[in-house]
């Protein structure tokens, strides 16, 4: 019984490490994708804002739909999915990369690899939870996204070299994102696949997870305003190179290596409403400051300001984290996280596909200053994630 005891804490820990290298090969892919993406639309597209805000409905589309793939997919497990996301993302970042200048091309790799992105997306939260008591949730998330993290500099700070003093194209920088993820892939399948509680239906949808439905789809507002319009500002209204986007990427992911291990240990010792609540109020102040930048500071010092503004808000991004832990601790069984966590995905995503085309047209109709507005919103969209967020109660199951 000892020896059968100590195989099993063996194999775990190797899992835990291997999970720990699959965040590492997903930050090289992810630092590709966070800090080059926009400037290549720009270059090899010269997209407007109306043109990259419409962009987002197909590059969305997949995580709408990912409670249905991984629905139909659930007889295989959390972990083989994985891999299968992996793979999928592989291939369509590496296609982005040797296409001609064609947007009807360009939309279909994009909707391959963010199909691929978006699968994995709630199986990494189920899978890092696995390995977590109640009580250690979030610092578990935290580990994995510090690992992942530490990635996201070194391949941020390669990315910047590369095009600071090589000069190399997209079109390598894509190879290396797709080449992360197949990495990512073969990690996965050398883990234990049924490491997770295997899933004994498709699809859950339950009243008593209807406050953690509801803080997915402010949370699908909220991620889309900076996904696609923060970074958008930076390049488009304020002409910002790619060695700018990188640099600001690598300063995040410094960042992060301790921010995200913190906000987890925040989850943990504080709860989940102190932590998305606090979320909140940077969101509304980040928003202001996206907003009235260059009202109250002349050019260079309002540059400096919306990327202080764009740095906190993705630091911030890590307290998603508590949605995730919140919903493993009021689960009812749990064979229901993973597939709850795909539909919160799912349900979040029905923001990110619409409000880009409604903000996109809001900026392109008001004119250069049109940004502002779709801030303003974005600030009215933090003052209803602080309320929600008072609503959250972990102490006990609801039955």
């Amino acid at each position: 019984m000892l020896r059968s005891l100590m195989n099993k804490l063996k194999l775990q820990e190797r899992d835990f490490i291997l999970l720990l290298l699959v965040g590492v090969f997903l930050g090289i892919a992810q630092s590709v994708d966070g800090s080059t993406l926009n400037n290549f639309l720009k270059e090899k597209f010269n997209m407007m804002i109306i043109q990259r805000s419409a962009l987002e409905m197909p590059r969305e589309l997949p995580g709408f739909l990912v409670f249905l793939i991984i629905g139909f997919l659930y007889t295989l497990g959390d972990i083989r999915i994985a891999v299968i996301a992996n793979i999928c993302a592989a291939f369509g970042m590496l296609l982005l990369g040797i296409i001609p200048p064609v947007f009807a091309i360009a939309l279909i790799c994009i909707f391959i690899y963010s199909a691929g992105q978006h699968i994995y997306m709630p199986l990494s939260n189920t899978i890092a939870m696995s390995f977590a008591s109640d009580r250690m949730l979030g610092r578990k998330l935290g580990q994995v996204s510090a690992a992942n993290t530490a990635a996201l500099v070194v391949g941020s700070g390669l990315l910047w070299l590369l095009f600071k003093f090589f000069k190399v194209s997209f079109s390598v920088t894509f190879t290396i994102g797709a080449a992360a993820f197949i990495t990512a892939a073969v990690l996965l399948a050398m883990m234990n696949p049924n490491r997770t509680t295997q899933l004994k239906t498709r699809f859950v949808f339950r009243k008593e997870y209807r406050l953690f439905y509801w803080l997915s789809i402010l949370y699908g507002a909220r991620k889309q305003i900076f996904i696609t319009f923060g970074p958008w500002v930076l390049v488009d209204v304020f002409k910002q190179k790619v060695t700018t986007m990188t640099t600001l990427f690598f300063i995040i992911s410094v960042f992060s290596i301790v921010f995200r291990p913190f906000t987890g240990y925040l989850i943990d010792r504080i709860g989940e409403k102190f932590v998305l609540g606090c979320e909140a109020l940077v969101l509304f102040l980040v928003c202001l400051g996206y907003a009235f930048a260059t009202d109250i500071l002349p050019l260079s010092g309002a540059v400096v300001l919306i990327s202080v503004c764009y740095i906190v808000d993705q630091l911030f991004n890590s307290a998603s984290m508590a949605r995730a832990t919140y919903l493993r601790k009021i689960a009812l069984r749990d064979e229901d996280v993973s597939p709850t966590l795909s539909l919160g995905i799912s349900i979040d995503h029905v923001m990110s596909m619409f409000l880009p085309v409604i903000g996109g047209i809001v900026w392109y109709e008001s004119g250069s200053n049109g940004y502002k507005y779709v801030f303003l919103g974005g600030a009215a969209v933090a003052v209803l994630n602080f309320i929600s967020a008072r609503f959250i109660n972990t102490g006990m199951k609801t039955s």
